[in-house]
């Protein structure tokens, strides 16, 4: 069975997100300070994106949108390093549920760079997002998670405008810009990290977080704004609300307060009907305009 352009970008970026879950779970993990979780796995995602560049001969897509990858590795850099200390400075569950602002600041994004107009179904379930995340600023100790949680919406911006700008420019090359995004990142945190004096349990922790989790999330979540407006792409960071929450919970017992359950609840069953509605519309539309199923 051939999939549309939808589900193909559904299928991409529900796998993206599912790899990109286990991020909190990893930082934790490797237990050492932020600068050095930075400084690990930009250069492993460098490594290994970078050694697939250079043998596929990839760094010539540069030349066709040399300023947007530029602007996107720079995005890509702030992502990660944001992500890394938001989970240092407050729960991972705070953090991934603040992500969910995402779509909020790719809606915005569109709009105003691209003119492209936002569905309503998709406008309803940001408003229901966001309500669900209020709840986690109500939670037992948020006051003390201030930096963390700032972090992490800093991030949420940085998300909605790196998605926003994949969509306006499909041609940059998502492997190249991730590449860049982890040795700039790695460029900036090797003064501050402490990279020599971690054990053998540690390292694999790192090296399994830069040379397979991140790349594979990553350039799988910029991939599906090439089949999804970047609004909807950015709306699916919200399955990382409950499995990013889920794994720290159970492997770590990071327990999350009962406000951040209840907000995470909502974003999830929110999400899962959008994408229910989202499919909806696409058969209907296969239905009415046979000839016109995408390739």
């Amino acid at each position: 069975m051939q999939l549309s352009t939808y589900q193909r970008g559904l299928l991409i970026v529900v796998l993206g997100v599912v790899f990109l879950s286990f991020d909190g779970l990893l930082i934790r993990l490797a237990a050492t300070d932020g600068w050095t979780v930075i400084f690990w796995r930009g250069l492993f995602m460098f490594c290994v994106l970078g050694l697939i560049c250079c043998v596929g001969q990839r760094l010539t897509a540069l030349k066709r949108h040399p300023i947007a990858s530029l602007v996107s590795t720079v995005l890509l850099a702030l992502i990660s390093s944001l992500f890394v200390l938001a989970v240092m400075n407050a729960s991972v569950a705070n953090v991934v549920v603040i992500l969910s602002t995402s779509p909020l600041f790719a809606a915005v994004f569109s709009r105003i760079f691209l003119g492209e107009k936002v569905a309503r179904r998709t406008l309803v379930a940001i408003v229901a997002c966001m309500l669900g995340m209020s709840l986690v600023f109500m939670g037992h100790g948020a006051h003390g998670m201030l930096l963390g949680n700032l972090y992490a919406l800093a991030a949420s911006a940085a998300i909605g405008g790196n998605l926003t700008l994949l969509r306006r420019f499909p041609g940059v090359d998502t492997m190249t810009v991730v590449a860049g995004g982890g040795v700039l990142s790695a460029m900036v945190a090797i003064s501050m990290a402490t990279p020599l004096t971690l054990d053998a349990q540690r390292y694999g922790v790192l090296a399994l977080m830069g040379l397979v989790q991140m790349p594979l999330a990553t350039v799988l979540i910029n991939s599906a704004t090439r089949y999804l407006p970047s609004t909807e792409v950015a709306l699916f960071y919200l399955v990382e609300t409950a499995l990013g929450t889920l794994w720290v919970w159970w492997l770590l017992g990071e327990t999350p307060t009962a406000s951040t359950l209840l907000g995470g609840a909502i974003v999830i069953t929110v999400l899962v009907l959008h994408a229910w509605m989202g499919l909806q519309r696409e058969r209907q539309r296969l239905r009415l305009y046979p000839g016109f199923a995408d390739k």
